[in-house]
């Protein structure tokens, strides 16, 4: 996505939100924005440590899921889908 197109950000934002809030420990909402790397990161922490380290990894998932909720459309284009911060 190389333009601004406010429908499709609105839904990869809202997507990667709320999968953040509900499924944060396996990465999921990483896979929706294309960082595959920081998803699989995730997904194999949570898996080899037998979900020991999926509290740790779900904390993070939340928080970043409700960043992402709290950002503007454009501020969210801005810095995961165009600028590819893929932490927080």
């Amino acid at each position: 996505m190389t333009e601004f197109n406010a429908s499709e950000v609105q839904s990869k934002k809202m997507a990667a939100g709320i999968c953040g809030i509900l499924l944060g420990s396996l990465g999921i909402h990483k896979f929706i924005l294309g960082y595959n790397q920081e998803g699989i990161i995730m997904l194999l922490v949570s898996v080899l440590t037998c979900g020991f380290a999926a509290a740790i990894t779900g904390i993070i998932g939340i928080v970043e899921g409700v960043i992402y909720l709290m950002k503007t459309d454009e501020e969210f284009y801005n810095i995961y889908i165009n600028g590819k911060q893929p932490w927080f």
